[in-house]
């Protein structure tokens, strides 16, 4: 399932949906004024101010995906080999999506089956 991602991919989407809200926000509201000429600055005042807020709240959101990422569990992804980053006890790879976990009573494949299979390879 492509549309699923990591936990900490998902977090920066919602920063970067914050930021491209945020200036788009600011070039509308700075439009206003351009469109509708002295009446357009409460417009602009409003679209800046709140453009302003979403970007704010998107810095905050970025901080604390790289807080969580420097804490992160590094480990080699079982289908793409790629070293990934993995948050809480389920997670995806950032890579290609597969579902990992560090919980062996929710694994479908124990750490010694998957030795064996990568032994016959």
């Amino acid at each position: 399932m492509k549309l699923k991602s990591a936990k900490i991919n998902a977090f920066r989407t919602w920063g970067l949906l914050l930021t491209m809200l945020g200036m788009g926000l600011m070039i509308l509201g700075t439009a206003g004024i351009v469109f509708w000429g002295s009446a357009g600055k409460v417009f602009a005042a409003i679209g800046l101010v709140i453009g302003l807020i979403s970007m704010m709240a998107s810095l905050a959101i970025y901080f604390w995906a790289g807080m969580l990422s420097t804490s992160a569990f590094q480990l080699e992804c079982p289908e793409c080999h790629k070293l990934t980053k993995m948050l809480g006890k389920t997670d995806r790879c950032m890579f290609c999506h597969t579902l990992l976990t560090r919980d062996p009573a929710q694994a479908t494949i124990t750490a010694e089956q998957l030795e064996t299979q990568q032994l016959k390879q």
